[in-house]
Formats: structure tokens, sequence, C-alpha cells
């Protein structure tokens, strides 16, 4: 039997068992959930910087957005709280349309 014990996406379990494996899962509590999001988002940055393709880009980045959006609710706050929080500072500091590389800032 091959070890993973890491969080899988919600129909992952049922995939596995309908294609004929054998498979064992848990719930994880709350702290073990957190903590296992912040590993998979790890995970998910990783495969996103290891992928060439731009369609695979893609395909990470929805795989990143969908850990976010968990983590968003681990914190409490839905996917449009999370979307206001980030319209705003926006408003405020701008995205990242331009380009621009910070080089320097003189000491006083």
């Amino acid at each position: 039997m091959t070890k993973h014990n890491k969080l899988v996406r919600d129909h992952i379990p049922n995939l596995l068992r309908d294609s004929g494996k054998n498979i064992r899962t848990r719930t994880l509590d709350h702290k073990e959930y957190d903590d296992s999001l912040k590993h998979k988002l790890r995970d998910e940055v990783e495969e996103y910087f290891n992928t060439a393709e731009n369609k695979d880009s893609l395909t990470k980045l929805a795989d990143l957005l969908e850990v976010i959006h968990a983590l968003s609710y681990t914190h409490g706050a839905t996917i449009e709280e999370l979307e206001h929080i980030r319209q705003h500072r926006r408003k405020e500091r701008g995205a990242f349309h331009t380009r621009t590389m910070l080089l320097d800032i003189e000491d006083e």
C-alpha cells in the first residue's frame, strides 16, 4: 500500500474507488485542515513553477485559486469577501499590470 497522507479534492476518493482502488481516508480536524491547506498551497505553487505549457499553467492557477478559496473559508471569509479585500487593495496599491520592478530606495 502506498502512503500519501495528503489533502485531496472532495471527489478524489470516489474517483479512486470507482477505478477499482482500495483506499483509506479520514476527516481532518480544523487545525489539521488549515495546516494541510497551507502545505497544499505550497505544493500547488511549486507545481505551477514547474509547468511549462500555458494550458497547464492555467490549470495550476485554477488549482491555486481553489486552495485559496478553501483557506479563505478557514479564516471565516467568503470568496466574495476575499474578492472585496483584493479589489480594495488593488484600488489603494494597484495591480501588477505596469510590470514595474523596484530597483532600490536611497537611504536617508
